[in-house]
């Protein structure tokens, strides 16, 4: 699967010039399923936010750029149906686009309905994570980020990349992005909303027309 990891969505033409050479054709002869699930684990988001998302009418372009088809996941309703419907759906879509809003009820979920297992199956799929979309990818998303909370929570994702992610730098203090980062174990990257990290075979690449930066591993 080829990552393009966002913290804003598809918010400039660098970001976008990404996409179709993942795409390896225009977004306009592209197909995408869009995937909502992140927005119900978040305490500060509600049915309206998924709205907006799959509407098109967020402030962070994922859904409004033109795509010739896009369709909508819901992960939650996965397991009541035979995989045998809605894994072709997501076999033939070209894009993933993945909302933000709670990255370990995303995680719960994509293990769930089985989404997380056809991973690296998908080697052609590009997967376009907003924020929480992003960061589910990672191996673990810092306590301040984790709002979904359960008898036995973490801070634990999916961990099919090696770094985590610091979103929204701006709305989030850059000078809190190394105490964040500190616990974690892993290297990490900052990153404002006119930033995305490109992962195709392996090979990390950062995408930006604003503010990032890389935090190294820290020696614990």
């Amino acid at each position: 699967m080829k990552l393009l990891l966002t913290s804003g969505g598809v918010t400039n033409a660098s970001i976008e010039a990404a996409l179709v050479e993942m795409l390896g054709k225009p977004v306009a002869e592209s197909s995408a399923l869009a995937i909502p699930t992140a927005t119900y684990g978040h305490q500060m988001c509600d049915p309206g936010n998924a709205w907006r998302f799959l509407a098109g009418e967020s402030p962070a372009p994922m859904c409004d750029l033109g795509w010739a088809s896009i369709g909508v996941l819901e992960l939650t309703a996965l397991p009541s149906m035979d995989r045998e419907r809605w894994v072709p759906w997501v076999e033939q879509a070209d894009a993933l686009l993945v909302d933000g809003g709670d990255a370990t009820y995303l995680a719960h979920w994509m293990r769930e309905s089985g989404l997380a297992d056809l991973l690296p199956g998908l080697t052609d799929t590009v997967w376009v994570g907003l924020s929480a979309g992003s960061m589910v990818m990672t191996p673990r998303i810092g306590e301040p980020f984790v709002s979904w909370r359960p008898e036995g929570w973490s801070d634990e994702t999916l961990g099919v990349v090696d770094f985590s992610i610091y979103p929204h730098v701006g709305m989030n203090p850059m000078e809190g992005a190394d105490r964040w980062a500190a616990p974690l174990g892993v290297e990490a990257y900052a990153l404002d909303d006119q930033s995305a990290i490109a992962v195709v075979d392996g090979e990390t690449t950062v995408v930006s027309e604003g503010t990032w930066r890389h935090l190294p591993l820290v020696s614990r």
